[in-house]
């Protein structure tokens, strides 16, 4: 496994082997193993770990091995603790969305920071779970390509091997890990998937998992052909005002399938009355259809996209010193600080002697950009926004931290190069979200 994982890296992610970056350990065999291939080809890592505090003494448990182990190996780790059921509770969310999001959010702050990227253990059996759950609650193509090994800053470099491949290696080297004892309830859909429904399609087909993979790699060609004809389309029918787009009928009709069309740009608005919308090209001007944040409109002959609520007037607040708190409409602390700790939720470090008072807190403007944190050269918000896959309410939403105009931080996202400390830098200031 070591010279296929070995070829991998080489092959997909080359810079791997020159930059240091972040592998996310849980402590379980799937990590575990990932620690170990990057270690055997003297890899420069960090490890992040994430404590939910679910499980009582067994979450801490798993956190007091891997520490131990990093202590034994001489890697670095850094530690989070989520009082996980109370946000959960707070957000109205399932544990396992607000888990996930709770650990996304954090390598994304981490990464604007430190290393670029963060590596995850996903395999190959996990993205066939992940497929198999989205096909049980019906879904479109984008549902059935499984779970990319790229996505922005997170690399998932274990997703050509299988669950057994990586349980052999385990064995075979030694490794020791931690059982998640939440793995072997049915509680959860995932696990049922795991338990029943995937060794039957294992005993129908020795072979199901190449098979599967085979699959896979034609879904994701066909639906990077679906993205590229939707741009297309999109670019010839669909004009973008300030806050709402304009979808012209007379040339989406010369399309056959304007229905899959309107599909792709419009489901990240939240709608599910689809007949409806499909029905709009012969409905009297007037109607509407509506989801949670946004509306449809037919005009005549086009379809205007808006959101529900008109965005407030463009607002500037004003931060005149490092010693100034803001406390609305954002509770943003300013502090000097001697040393910078990746364990600090929604906050970013940057070099005092780049940046200049006052800073302002705004909104996003049209034409403004940045320079991304961990990545080379500059990037327009549109497109950034775009990329994260904001909608027109998220970007709506985003407040800015600029100074002198210049982006310092898209709050809560990612900092700027430009302000970010490094190894010159003498003068720290903390910025936190609170």
């Amino acid at each position: 496994m070591i010279e296929q994982f070995a070829k991998h890296i080489k092959t997909n992610f080359p810079f791997l082997a020159n930059e240091p970056f972040y592998i996310a350990v849980s402590g379980g065999i799937d990590s575990m193993v990932l620690v170990h291939l990057c270690v055997q080809l003297n890899l420069n890592f960090e490890v992040v770990h994430c404590n939910f505090m679910l499980r009582g003494a067994e979450s801490d448990a798993e956190t007091q091995f891997i520490e131990s182990f990093c202590r034994s190996n001489g890697i670095p780790i850094h530690t989070k603790y989520f009082d996980t059921n109370t946000i959960a509770i707070n957000n109205k969310e399932s544990i396992q969305i607000t888990a996930r999001n709770l650990r996304y959010q954090w390598f994304q702050e981490i990464i604007s920071i430190g290393f670029d990227y963060v590596l995850t253990a996903h395999h190959l059996d996990d993205s066939l779970e992940t497929v198999l759950i989205n096909f049980s609650r019906g879904t479109g193509l984008e549902g059935l390509t499984g779970i990319p090994a790229q996505n922005g800053n997170v690399i998932r470099p274990l997703l050509p091997f299988s669950r057994e491949e990586i349980e052999h290696f385990a064995k075979k080297n030694q490794i020791q890990w931690r059982e998640d004892s939440s793995n072997a309830s049915d509680k959860y859909l995932r696990n049922k998937i795991r338990h029943s429904i995937i060794p039957l399609f294992k005993d129908l087909n020795a072979g199901f998992l190449d098979s599967f993979q085979n699959t896979l790699h034609h879904l994701q060609q066909a639906e990077s052909l679906v993205n590229d004809a939707a741009k297309l389309v999109y670019e010839k029918v669909v004009e973008e005002k300030e806050n709402q787009l304009e979808i012209h009928l007379k040339p989406l009709l010369e399309f056959r399938n304007y229905k899959a069309y309107l599909y792709q740009w419009l489901k990240e608005y939240g709608f599910s009355a689809w007949n409806d919308i499909y029905d709009f090209v012969e409905a009297q001007s007037g109607k509407q259809v509506f989801s949670e944040t946004h509306v449809i409109l037919k005009d005549r002959e086009v379809l205007l996209v808006f959101p529900k609520k008109i965005p407030a007037v463009q607002e500037t607040y004003t931060i005149e010193n490092e010693h100034t708190n803001l406390n609305f409409p954002l509770n943003l602390t300013f502090s000097k600080v001697l040393n910078i700790s990746l364990n600090e939720n929604h906050a970013i470090f940057v070099d005092a002697d780049t940046i200049k008072f006052p800073l302002q807190l705004r909104k996003w403007q049209e034409g403004d950009f940045f320079y991304p944190a961990g990545m080379n050269g500059k990037k327009k918000l549109s497109k950034y926004f775009k990329d994260e896959k904001y909608s027109l309410l998220d970007k709506e939403n985003q407040w800015l931290l600029c100074a002198e105009d210049q982006i310092v931080w898209v709050i809560g996202k990612r900092a700027d190069n430009r302000f970010i400390v490094n190894e010159t830098t003498k003068n720290l200031i903390k910025i936190e979200l609170n």
